[in-house]
């Protein structure tokens, strides 16, 4: 048996947690010897009854099925939970997924996000709210996390696409299938502008008791929440939940007193649980505590500018020696540093909120002037 095909014999033990895979790894070293251990050794060392017996008899057929799907596109991917390419924010909540199946672009996983989710059943004024959000937050940097769902979650993938920004999709399936199947088309644009992401393997069907483990994941790799519409019994409530129980930020947006889909938002705001937003701005300016590169020692041997230059790593230097003082779009510094697309923006909202880049109308950016 391959690493791969160990990391999937792992992913396809339906009782399998990260925290018990973990230390399974930790006492045989490596996922082949824990699916070579069997199944009395298992239970030995922890491992529950359904476990010990689906890692020692796997799921040959399956793992199958899912080695063809690797195989049958380069922009198929999986990512343990050792991989180094998986999200580091993700990695920290309290049961992160065991494997990741990625289509699309798996370095984007890696850049800040912002989810934002909401009712599947969105007024009109919701979905242009969601879209129109999503579009600026996205050109400014973020890229937009939702979970392919009607309504909220759809305008929120188009607007970011609209807006020339990136999209991570995380769905409730496996990776070889699409739900709600008229989201086909959207799901091809997310993958191509982005990353769909499943921690479900081949085959998995839409169960009920998948959505909110698919939410988990949607706060876990962003830095906030952002919830547009949602009645007090809406799904995106438990995103937000999640959101919470992880340390990450939740911001709501108030509507209509007479609008039953927006008396979620308002409980979340009225407990204190959220942050009222009412323009996509406020967002940026809530999130550069968590965005902001560590702020340098001033030894006083220097001046500012400098100062701040030489605490940046390499990357972040040259994008915003890219970026100069004459405004510039984004093509150019992206022909000026040789980084990919997501890599980039990523710097620059991390430089903008820093006060060392200085976003323009048209998409363009400017180095910001020190006194």
């Amino acid at each position: 048996m391959t690493e791969t095909e160990a990391w999937l014999a792992l992913a396809r033990a339906p009782a399998m947690g990260a925290g018990v895979a973990e230390s399974l790894l930790a006492r045989y070293g490596s996922p082949r010897a824990v699916v070579g251990a069997g199944a009395e050794a298992l239970r030995a060392a922890g491992a529950t009854r359904a476990v010990a017996r689906d890692v020692a008899a796997p799921d040959e057929a399956g793992i199958a099925r899912d080695l063809a799907w690797l195989e049958s596109d380069p922009g198929h991917h999986l990512i343990p939970l050792l991989d180094p390419r998986y999200p580091p924010l993700l990695r920290e909540i309290p049961d992160p997924p065991v494997c990741l199946f990625v289509t699309g672009d798996p370095d984007v996983l890696c850049v800040p996000q912002l989810a934002v989710v909401g009712s599947r059943n969105a007024t009109p004024g919701g979905l242009d709210t969601a879209s129109a959000f999503s579009a600026h937050l996205a050109g400014r940097g973020l890229t937009i996390t939702s979970g392919l769902a009607l309504g909220v979650d759809a305008a929120a993938h188009q607007g970011a696409l609209d807006g020339g920004g990136f999209t991570v999709a995380v769905v409730a399936t496996g990776p070889d299938r699409v739900y709600p199947s008229r989201h086909r088309k959207l799901a091809h644009a997310v993958a191509a502008g982005g990353a769909l992401v499943s921690e479900f393997p081949c085959g998995t069907p839409a169960r009920a008791g998948h959505f909110p483990r698919r939410n988990r994941i949607i706060s876990g790799l962003s830095v906030g929440t952002l919830v547009v519409e949602a009645s007090p019994r809406s799904g995106s409530l438990i995103t937000a939940r999640y959101a919470l129980e992880q340390g990450r930020e939740v911001f709501a947006i108030p509507g209509s007193i007479h609008n039953p889909l927006a008396r979620g938002c308002h409980r979340l705001i009225r407990d204190g649980a959220a942050k009222l937003i009412e323009q996509a701005d406020e967002i940026l300016e809530e999130l550069p505590a968590l965005l902001r590169p560590p702020e340098p020692v001033d030894t006083g041997a220097a001046d500012a500018d400098e100062t701040g230059a030489a605490a940046l790593d390499p990357e972040h230097e040259k994008v915003l020696e890219a970026v100069g003082y004459d405004p510039v779009p984004l093509d150019t510094v992206l022909q000026r540093t040789g980084l990919t697309p997501d890599v980039v923006s990523s710097i620059l909202l991390i430089l903008e909120l820093s006060g060392r880049v200085t976003a323009m109308p048209g998409g363009r950016y400017v180095r910001a002037g020190r006194d």
